[in-house]
């Protein structure tokens, strides 16, 4: 569940007209807080990916991925969307809650480092230009 904070963020954001990507960005900096100060720890790209999910899961218009993102990325980015849309208020699972927790609680801090988000970032920005 993201903090109002960052919901309050995005949605002053949408009202300032800026673009789903710089909304969904505060729930992406929201999780990469939330490993630096040792909540949990991600894989490499995880936390953008965990706040991208989040993102739409609260309502905000992010389209799914195209290009190299596999099936399952985009099933699942869909999924998400449709369940930002619906507003539905479903209680998750417990067990299923308790174990990602325990999951991402196993994994390392290392990911969003400095070091790791400008790798990150750089090797985006490549691909991006080679799409082109």
């Amino acid at each position: 569940m993201p903090e109002k904070q960052t919901i309050e963020r995005a949605r002053r954001d949408a009202r300032e007209g800026k673009a789903p990507t710089t909304q969904a960005g505060e729930f992406v900096r929201e999780e990469i807080e939330h490993v630096r100060e040792g909540k949990h720890g991600v894989r490499s790209k995880q936390a953008i990916a965990i706040g991208l999910s989040k993102a739409r899961r609260a309502g905000v218009k992010l389209p799914p991925p195209k290009g190299n993102a596999s099936k399952r990325t985009r099933t699942q980015a869909a999924r998400d969307t449709a369940k930002g849309q619906s507003r539905g208020t479903r209680k998750p699972s417990a067990k299923r809650s308790r174990a990602t927790s325990g999951a991402l609680k196993r994994e390392g801090r290392s990911a969003v480092s400095h070091r790791a988000l400008s790798r990150q970032a750089k090797t985006a920005a490549r691909a991006r230009k080679r799409s082109r």
